[in-house]
């Protein structure tokens, strides 16, 4: 009798050979047990071989048709294994499925299985990584072999195999499965003859070899697409990876393209987005974040806009509110081939955009221009009117959806006084006021309120229209604020300034004339927000006073919902309920307060997408992302050092007084384009780029170039895991057989 045993390097395959013919010697018979080494190495293919006889053995060759096969690890099973098996034999694999899951590989043939991984790890033989099977897969061979449970136990007794080793062998006689499996067996074919040896003047020298090797490996190379931290990181769901790699090809028509498939507003965005984007790049972790705003600013600029879609569908959408979300809520729709009519209170188009956020930072030709093409998409608009609860209600059964986008209307105030009637003016009213050339301050003193993007902006336009001084005052630390961490240091450097750990408390005439009564605070637990809780000093210079002619308030912004159906709730994605007419939707900050641009915009494109799924019942959301490819998973060794390019900017003496843009963006020289310099330091985070690192590298030569992409020829793998290592971007991975 002829056994070959298929293991790998640190199972024990090699004694288990010797155990098997130990317990035949116990018997009377005669018995040789040999491995093939050379590839002993843990985890590597190998064999051996057991050869039983009632009289003595002179064969020492390898066996070549085995009455029975042992396989000790299920990966191990490869085509034509048992083919020169004779054909009553049995096949004995450590595997978890039963026989009959093996009849694609052993139709016609006796075949046990017995999970001797999971009993030798039970007792302590081994781990699952590197499980030494050898004792428990003698017991499943004695089985099968009608051999009695005690002459197994006798021979690994006899080889000093016992406590757990005798325990995992009972075991495993008593659980294997047994079974004949219906087919027909495949037999063995005649072997090739031998061609001739190759020169070096040969064709096919340097091709793969004869002999496959897969069956070394334990593992295996896959390929995957994460998530890129910065589209992660964007509210308003932009492809941020694809439009920045687009720019960086210098394709600026295709990168415009690719942002107004989720954004009409990447010109704005490109100048007053706060970019979590760029918080979340993972070059951060390397030199610097990648430069996404001012990409996305001069994509914007540089690109081509695509023509604009127009109608196609009878339902009219209306959406109330021309904010960004109601920009984008309408852009979408009509995209989607809606009528689209807009409603807007005040005068001109734009919501925060144009009251909102002063020139400087936003010029107005370009809010003009990006509300022009949206526009262009076949929408009517209707401004200056206001609309009440009954026209809401009234516009429920005009249109067959209505999305209500009217922002953040009531400003939070605080009570300083009497001192303060004439004196105190609202942030978001004194920027509207500032931009319609209604508002100076000529040499007066100006103290503002606040920490968010709103106080910053009030406290540069002070600046611009006249003021002689301008105080930020703030109850927490710079590092807590709110806004835009550029625009505080653009602030600063203009002369503003700004005091920390301060609250106000009343305004009164300290005799010296209009004075602004403070409180110093301290820093205590954290409070509902996160941010550790200001608590007011108690020291004797706790209060002082700060001499001013204005105030300033900035404390941010609630929601107006008289405008809604009494006792409504906004759920965002949902339609409010208690409506009669068609489904009515809340978006941007009206529903979910969170400040931004970007956040707005990404609102707006989902309610058009929820707009749309109600009336139709197609889903056109995204499905749900792959994990976020993390810094762990970035080779950062690999890319060079090279430091983040900024965007022109004014001079901030030349700036502090004039409304003139104060970032200029990258400006374009003769043999030197900043935006693609800029956009080419992108890693790509978690998305192949065919850079062609794993086929260079791969020492076996298995990586093969497959189109636009890459395949692995996993009969010549042996799992080394060089091709991942080499991956930059995370792209390869190896996964365990």
């Amino acid at each position: 009798m002829e056994i070959t045993i298929c293991g790998r390097g640190g199972q024990g395959g090699v004694t288990l050979a010797k155990l098997i013919a130990t317990t035949y010697f116990l018997r009377g018979k005669y018995v040789q047990a040999f491995g093939v080494y050379a590839a002993e190495r843990s985890g590597a293919p190998l064999q051996a071989f057991t050869r039983i006889d009632d009289d003595e053995i002179t064969n020492h060759n390898q066996v070549r048709h085995p009455d029975h096969i042992a396989v000790l690890d299920r990966t191990l099973i490869v085509e034509g294994l048992a083919s020169l098996m004779k054909p009553d034999g049995w096949v004995v694999v450590n595997t978890t499925e039963n026989p009959e899951s093996l009849r694609d590989h052993f139709a016609g043939l006796h075949v046990a299985t017995v999970d001797a991984t999971a009993i030798a790890v039970a007792n302590g033989l081994g781990t699952r990584a590197v499980p030494i099977v050898n004792t428990t897969m003698v017991g499943a061979i004695g089985r099968v072999l009608d051999l009695p449970i005690d002459d197994v136990l006798a021979g690994l007794q006899h080889l000093n195999f016992g406590g757990a080793n005798e325990k995992s062998a009972q075991q495993a006689y008593e659980h294997v499965q047994m079974a004949k499996l219906p087919g027909e067996a495949v037999s063995a074919e005649t072997c090739a003859a031998s061609g001739p040896v190759a020169s070096i003047f040969d064709r096919d020298v340097g091709g793969m070899p004869k002999i496959k090797t897969g069956s070394w490996a334990t593992r295996k190379p896959e390929r995957r697409q994460l998530t890129p931290p910065c589209n992660h990181g964007c509210p308003a769901g932009n492809d941020v990876r694809a439009f920045v790699e687009a720019v960086g090809n210098k394709e600026y028509d295709n990168a415009l393209s690719i942002l107004l498939e989720t954004s009409p507003l990447p010109g704005i965005c490109g100048r007053v987005c706060p970019a979590p984007c760029m918080e979340a790049c993972n070059r951060g972790e390397h030199d610097d974040s990648v430069n996404i705003r001012e990409i996305e600013r001069y994509a914007a600029d540089h690109g081509k806009l695509p023509t604009p879609i127009k109608p196609n569908r009878e339902e009219p959408v209306a959406v109330i509110g021309s904010g960004p979300a109601g920009l984008s809520a309408a852009y979408h729709l009509a995209r989607l081939g809606y009528p689209v009519t807009m409603y807007e209170g005040e005068q001109e188009l734009g919501g925060v955009l144009r009251t909102g956020i002063p020139e400087y930072r936003l010029p107005r030709d370009v809010l003009d221009n990006e509300i022009a093409y949206i526009l262009q998409h076949g929408i009517t608009t209707h401004t200056g009117q206001f609309l009440s609860r009954k026209d809401l209600l009234k516009l429920t059964h005009e249109y067959a959806a209505v999305f209500a986008a009217t922002g953040l209307q009531d400003s939070r105030t605080l009570e300083l006084g009497s001192a303060g009637s004439g004196v105190v003016e609202q942030g978001i009213h004194f920027l509207d006021r500032v931009r319609k050339g209604e508002m100076r301050l000529d040499g007066q003193r100006v103290i503002v309120i606040g920490g968010g993007n709103t106080a910053i902006d009030a406290a540069r336009s002070a600046l611009r229209v006249g003021a002689k001084h301008v105080n930020i005052v703030y109850r927490r630390t710079r590092e807590q604020m709110p806004a835009i961490r550029e625009e505080i240091e653009e602030a600063l450097e203009e002369g503003l300034e700004l005091n920390e750990l301060v609250a106000p408390l009343r305004l009164g005439d300290n005799g010296q004339g209009l004075a602004l009564t403070c409180q110093r605070m301290t820093l205590g637990e954290p409070d509902a927000s996160g941010r550790p809780r200001p608590i007011p000093e108690t020291s004797e210079d706790a209060q002082f006073d700060m001499v001013c002619d204005c105030v300033i308030l900035a404390l941010g912004q609630s929601t107006d919902i008289s405008i809604l159906p009494e006792g409504s709730e906004i759920h965002e994605g949902k339609a409010l309920l208690g409506m009669s007419g068609a489904p009515l939707f809340a978006g941007g900050d009206f529903a979910t307060n969170e400040g931004t641009v970007t956040a707005a915009i990404g609102s707006g494109r989902a309610a058009a997408l929820h707009i749309h799924r109600t009336l139709t019942g197609e889903d056109l959301f995204a499905p749900p992302t792959e994990p976020i490819a993390s810094p762990e998973e970035i080779t950062m060794h690999v890319f060079d050092h090279h430091p983040r390019k900024e965007g022109e900017m004014i001079d901030p003496m030349a700036r502090r007084r004039v409304f003139t843009e104060v970032r200029a963006g990258f400006s374009d020289q003769p043999g030197h384009l900043p935006a693609v310099a800029e956009a080419q330091r992108c890693f790509n985070c978690g998305v192949c780029n065919t850079c062609d690192r794993c086929l260079d590298y791969c020492p076996e030569g298995i990586v093969l170039r497959d189109g636009d992409g890459y395949r692995f020829d996993a009969g010549y793998c042996k799992g080394c895991g060089v091709c991942a290592t080499a991956c930059p971007r995370g792209v390869i991975y190896m996964t365990q057989l």
